[in-house]
């Protein structure tokens, strides 16, 4: 599987009416919410905001909205053009001002389809790689070693705490857990208390 990077956009005109794709990094049902929340209050005038969510590990779990279109025109073929991606933690929101011209269910289907195509032109992606959450405390001499330790392994710091100690935590790819683990014991020399969540 491969997950979105950032967020991208792309725009298809049909019969005059706008049909604005916008792909957003999305890994949560909450998120998704938020993303689609967010696309409204940018778009204020727009006649429907769609989307279509792939969301999850493995991209099983879906979310979309038809948003006041005829039922099944919007969201489920965007949908499907999003699952049959590969991509998943993505939301597409399809933003549409109405030209005038009615297109039609099959016009519909058809413009919301190809408006989540073009998006997915735009995207930049990466292969799902699976994480495990670390926290460790550390002793001052020992920070900057290990903030290369923690680079070399490619962990993300999500937080630092500077108190008597220094706690550190984030997330590791979880084939470099066994290096940061080694790592660690080879610069605390006993004196790092690293725990991994697994």
């Amino acid at each position: 599987m491969l997950v979105l990077l950032d967020r991208a956009e792309a725009e298809i005109e049909v019969k005059r009416s706008r049909f604005i794709a916008i792909a957003i990094p999305t890994d949560t049902m909450e998120k998704v919410k938020e993303a689609v929340e967010s696309v409204r209050a940018e778009h204020p005038g727009a006649n429907h905001v769609v989307h279509a969510s792939v969301i999850g590990k493995s991209g099983t779990m879906y979310s979309s909205s038809d948003d006041r279109e005829p039922k099944n025109t919007a969201g489920r073929p965007a949908l499907e053009v999003v699952k049959g991606s590969g991509i998943t933690n993505i939301t597409v929101c399809i933003v549409r001002y109405f030209g005038g011209t009615l297109l039609g269910t099959g016009g519909l289907v058809k413009a919301y389809g190809d408006s989540a195509k073009e998006v997915l032109k735009a995207v930049h992606t990466e292969s799902l790689i699976e994480r495990v959450g670390y926290s460790m405390t550390l002793p001052y001499p020992s920070y900057t070693l290990i903030k290369r330790l923690l680079e070399t392994v490619k962990a993300s710091i999500e937080k630092e705490d500077f108190s008597m100690e220094i706690r550190i935590s984030g997330q590791v790819p979880e084939e470099n857990a066994e290096a940061l683990k080694s790592g660690t014991d080879d610069i605390g020399q006993g004196r790092i208390i690293l725990s991994l969540n697994t």
